[in-house]
């Protein structure tokens, strides 16, 4: 399952990289038939590899606020639905200090998949995301073993 999630993922980074419209929407729509857990977590794993590669001395909270505050504003051009809390509880996860609450309704999977390509296109540039990914899937099979 892994190969088919990178494929889109890949896709869909590129294509937000080159900010076409309806490459973006195909690959985010892919994205989001996939198991949303799955895809967070490689999604979520490139994230930090990324946060933790641009701030080595550690990530601080003003870090994430400008995070947030520029994924949300780069994000605007997209001209879609953007939650900037579905972007502030990718990068918690993806830091690993949120768990969502079994209570809360979750975010659609295509919402959520959106979201996180944009915070990946963000922190990373399309040219070098396939080795970020390529890390991070070797990173997650190692835990699995």
């Amino acid at each position: 399952m892994a190969r088919p999630i990178a494929d889109a993922a890949e896709e869909a980074v590129s294509a937000a990289g080159a900010l076409d419209a309806p490459s973006f929407a195909s690959a985010v729509a892919r994205l989001g038939t996939y198991d949303p857990a799955q895809v967070g977590l490689l999604l979520g794993t490139v994230v930090r590899h990324a946060l933790e590669s641009g701030h080595p001395d550690g990530l601080g909270s003003d870090d994430i606020r400008d995070t947030l505050t520029a994924v949300v504003t780069d994000a605007r051009q997209w001209q879609t639905d953007l939650d900037p809390q579905v972007f502030l509880l990718l990068l918690a996860g993806a830091l690993g200090v949120h768990e969502p609450d079994p209570d809360d309704p979750p975010v659609e999977p295509d919402v959520s998949a959106r979201h996180a390509v944009l915070l990946v296109t963000h922190l990373v540039e399309p040219a070098a995301f396939p080795a970020r990914l390529e890390a991070a899937a070797t990173e997650l099979a190692q835990h699995a073993e």
